[in-house]
């Protein structure tokens, strides 16, 4: 048995989960070369909601992020999540658009790119992996886990021989909600490495208090890679912790090897930073509470915090327990969807209308419409003739990869910010987010002209003789 690899996720998923993925690049540059040292598989450090809060929330470029850290480091790789045909947005984006993103990520630093479908429809994977390995990346495809009549060992053997099959060099077992128990991890693992060659690489969340258990027999049934968070970005919604999984594996035959004064270090130096974002309220202490209640209705943690808030702006903060009542119930109409961005928010939104209005399916969201009629795919389960009507009337559901459908974007978007262009990867974000990029633009140009207007005056200085 080879020694567990650990892909650090603190730079990406530990700190989206505890603190909404307000880290800045200039709190993550400064302990990059001792994080470089460490020996990890690699640094999760960008995609997910990262690229987003970078443009709306921080005012930060994210492509210079991606730069700026990949500057710092000489031997440890640069790991991003995708959400395959979605890219880092909510819908699907053309394979023109999706191609150069690809393109432009591994160009600016990106060595691994886990490639995930919120419904597990791997016809929204393969354009992306086919890319990522044209492109000389490493494509990691993944398995969503979630939980229902029809979701068992035999059907994630299935998909992870397809993933495979399509030219994967790694396969990711993504479970979102932290609701895999740990036997359940030893007999999925053991399975899949029974049927498919690729390494096989295990992320999990704290959420449910089980997932340092699940990692433990999952590494005895043979997994190959674990995502840790360091201490002050672990724990709670986000990853087991670090330094506790490197000390249980120490010197047994599944020894990391990783030094643990070095990641004491590190964690001193994260410990400052999440003090801060507590003290600011953005880190609520809650977070690290064990629910429980994710086991029931598997609702991952920002999912969570997002059904509160929408019930707070209706004024119906008590019906909370109904929306988890409900939430089984469309998620069973929709075909048992995993509860994974978009189709968290997509399911988590139609609960929230279906109890404040007192009436299933009155008010239904366009992205319902769309989700129905098949524009993210497939679900595992056919939705029923009868939540078709309800919901999409007489319309056609399509059955083709929905990309199929997309005309090439790529060049109108780069005729749409003509005026705000200073680099290729302008456009990605514009066609991403485009109202949030051009409002970020907008930004950029106003700070270089005030710049520039400084140098200006500085140059017209009169100075005595």
């Amino acid at each position: 048995m080879a020694k567990i690899k650990i892909t650090e996720t603190s730079l990406r998923d530990g700190h989206q989960s505890l603190i909404a993925t307000r880290m800045k690049t200039d709190e993550m540059l400064p302990i990059m070369e001792m994080m470089d040292k460490v020996g990890y598989h690699s640094l999760e450090m960008w995609g997910g909601a990262t690229f987003d809060s970078c443009l709306r929330f921080l005012d930060e470029d994210p492509w210079e992020r991606l730069r700026k850290i990949k500057s710092k480091l000489n031997q440890t790789k640069l790991q991003m999540l995708l959400r395959g045909q979605n890219i880092l947005g909510y819908k699907n984006y053309p394979d023109d658009v999706l191609i150069e993103f690809v393109k432009r990520s591994l160009g600016n630093g990106i060595d691994i790119i886990r490639v995930f479908d919120a419904l597990n429809d791997l016809r929204n994977i393969e354009k992306a992996i086919e890319t990522t390995k044209k492109y000389g990346g490493h494509a990691q495809g993944t398995v969503v886990y979630t939980i229902s009549p029809v979701h068992n060992i035999e059907l994630y053997v299935s998909l992870a021989k397809q993933v495979q099959a399509m030219g994967a060099d790694s396969l990711c077992i993504k479970d979102m909600s932290g609701i895999l128990t740990p036997y359940m991890a030893y007999d999925l693992v053991k399975e899949l490495k029974r049927n498919i060659k690729i390494p096989i690489q295990l992320h999990s969340h704290y959420t449910s208090g089980m997932a340092s258990m699940a990692y433990m027999k999952a590494i005895e049934a043979g997994v190959d890679v674990i995502d840790t968070a360091i201490s002050p970005f672990g724990l709670g919604t986000s990853q087991p912790a670090t330094e506790p999984m490197v000390a249980a594996l120490k010197n047994t035959k599944y020894d990391t090897g990783l030094d643990l004064n070095i990641l004491s270090e590190i964690a001193e130096y994260f410990k400052g930073i999440r003090e801060k974002y507590m003290a600011e309220g953005i880190l609520n202490p809650s977070v690290f509470n064990v629910d429980t209640r994710v086991l029931s209705y598997q609702i991952p943690g920002g999912m969570m915090s997002n059904l509160l808030s929408q019930l707070a702006a209706q004024n119906a903060s008590d019906k909370f327990e109904e929306v988890l009542v409900e939430l089984p119930r469309v998620r069973e109409d929709l075909g048992y969807p995993p509860l994974v961005t978009p189709t968290s928010q997509i399911v988590g939104t139609q609960a929230v209308f279906n109890v404040v209005l007192g009436e299933r399916y009155k008010m239904i969201p366009s992205e319902i419409k769309a989700y129905v009629k098949g524009q993210y795919g497939k679900p595992v389960v056919p939705i029923s003739e009868e939540i078709q009507k309800k919901i999409i009337g007489d319309e056609e559901v399509i059955t083709v990869r929905p990309a199929d459908l997309l005309p090439p974007q790529l060049e109108i978007y780069k005729k749409e910010i003509k005026e705000f262009y200073e680099q290729e990867e302008d456009v990605l974000s514009y066609a991403l987010f485009p109202q949030v990029a051009l409002k970020f633009f907008n930004l950029r140009k106003a700070k270089k002209y005030r710049i520039d207007s400084e140098l200006v005056n500085n140059s017209d200085m009169t100075h005595p003789v």
